[in-house]
């Protein structure tokens, strides 16, 4: 049986009735359209959907809108949350291709960039494994047009805009789903009832099990009002991709059936810790972990790691633009919050731009060896970010790049003059700036690929100048009386 009949047996003995097509823009928007499991079971859907690509954002211009959505059977799962006979549903992931007989289309994240960056590995030698840790929050309501600039700091230390009407009382500290009190900066490890997401949780871990994602462990986070955690095992990078996405699709539906809303912006709560995606990656090559070094007294890491992460770092800037896509990225990319805005390399050390974890030591352990790279939330296309960031590790096996000695001090209260002599640059601290040092790296580019780096740049160049023309509650607050 091969694996198109195996989805046909799929949608047919779990009785499903409609298909979510899904692929992502190039924002990193998760797209879909439904058609009836019929047209897979029976009718010839297998061989591509026709649809407007124009519409969808830095796709196609008008005049060459007509896509193929073409369907990876291998990535059929039924939705395990919904039982009503009617609403039975499964997804699919799929490549976008040209139309009329075109192959993979250049617009395509997946397709495209993505598999790109594995044949690029893999033209090497290598085979690339990623492994995120994907942060994010859930709020019982959210209502935009309700924001205000809340003028009041709290004893517990929070202030700024508020989620909700205008307040007439100083600000209290922020409450967890359900009324509960975890106080700014201390939720990470919460037990119940102060966290009172951990049925979420466990509830989010049985459906992304019946998914074929598996979650390694799950926590409540460092910041207050609901910021979880869940860890899934290390994937290929394509297969990863999708993964980050089915994790986003069930958290927000499992969010909505506990009348809540899960929220993968980057900083949504003032004077907090914001939701990263920590992207842990190790390179492979004939079943062996290459990273890995008993040798190496420091972190066990090999000089092809060392390479590697020397790669990281030397295209650290233009991957922020790529890896940390909106403006409210840079809100996280602060001192203070645990975030990376220095650019080094440690062990242990979580000031550092990329870490290598030390958890555990020889050679039982080898196939652990890998690099973190931080500076990287969940705002992201993973795509795009999981390839761009292959491609500059890779970028450093082939040329060899140094790293530099790491740094084991909290870079955070080193002086100026200290950094400099460690040779610790900073991080781009607005989206613009990161945009600027996308222009100047060509490897970065030449992983996205002439149409997304064109449209990319072309969005949120867009997106920075909406940003600066908007007038916020902060401003008028701030300035009115001047």
């Amino acid at each position: 049986m091969d694996i198109r009949e195996k989805a046909v047996e799929m949608l047919k003995s779990a009785d499903v009735k409609n298909v979510h097509c899904f692929f992502s823009d190039v924002r990193g928007v998760l797209m879909s359209f439904t058609i009836p499991a019929s047209e897979f079971t029976e009718g010839n859907a297998f061989d591509g959907i026709g649809f407007d690509g124009s519409s969808v954002r830095g796709f196609r211009s008008i005049e060459e809108s007509d896509m193929i959505w073409m369907p990876d059977p291998t990535m059929l799962r039924v939705i395990p949350w919904v039982d009503d006979p009617i609403q039975k549903s499964a997804f699919m992931f799929g490549d976008v291709y040209e139309a009329f007989g075109g192959g993979v289309a250049d617009c395509d994240p997946r397709g495209y960039v993505a598999r790109r960056a594995v044949k690029e590995a893999e033209s090497m030698g290598f085979s690339a494994v990623f492994g995120p840790e994907i942060e994010f929050f859930v709020f019982e309501r959210l209502d935009p047009t309700q924001l205000v600039y809340d003028l009041f700091v709290s004893p517990a230390g929070g202030a700024g805009d508020s989620w909700g009407p205008p307040r007439t009382m100083p600000k209290s500290p922020e409450l967890e789903p359900g009324g509960l009190i975890v106080r700014p900066k201390e939720g990470y490890f919460r037990a119940p009832p102060e966290d009172s997401t951990n049925e979420y949780r466990n509830e989010l871990c049985f459906y992304l099990k019946k998914l074929g994602v598996e979650v390694e462990y799950h926590h409540h986070e460092v910041a207050t009002a609901g910021q979880v955690e869940l860890n899934y095992k290390p994937q290929p990078l394509v297969t990863c991709g999708d993964f980050a996405y089915i994790y986003k699709f069930a958290a927000r539906n499992i969010a909505k059936k506990y009348g809540w809303i899960a929220t993968f912006m980057p900083k949504p709560l003032y004077l907090d810790n914001a939701s990263g995606m920590h992207t842990h990656q190790s390179i492979w090559k004939g079943g062996e972990n290459v990273m890995y070094d008993e040798d190496d007294e420091y972190a066990e890491l090999s000089q092809l790691g060392r390479y590697y992460v020397g790669g990281l770092l030397e295209h650290a800037r233009a991957l922020t633009a790529v890896c940390c896509p909106t403006v409210n990225s840079y809100k996280r990319l602060v001192p203070g919050f645990e975030a990376p805005i220095y650019i080094m390399w440690s062990r242990r050390n979580r000031s550092a731009l990329v870490r290598i974890p030390v958890y555990h030591k020889g050679r039982a352990h080898a196939k652990a060896k890998r690099a973190e790279y931080r500076a990287v939330d969940p705002s992201c296309n993973p795509y795009l970010a999981f390839a761009c960031q292959l491609a500059a590790g890779l970028d450093g096996i082939k040329h060899k790049i140094d790293p530099g000695d790491p740094v084991d001090e909290d870079v955070y209260e080193l002086t100026p003059e200290l950094r400099r002599k460690y040779g610790v640059w900073e991080l781009p601290t607005t989206l613009r700036e990161a945009l600027d040092e996308l222009t100047t790296d060509e490897v970065v580019q030449r992983a996205l690929g002439s149409h997304i780096y064109d449209k990319f740049v072309e969005l949120k160049t867009d997106e920075w100048n909406q940003y600066c023309l908007y007038i916020t509650p902060w401003e008028i607050m701030k300035y009115l009386d001047y």
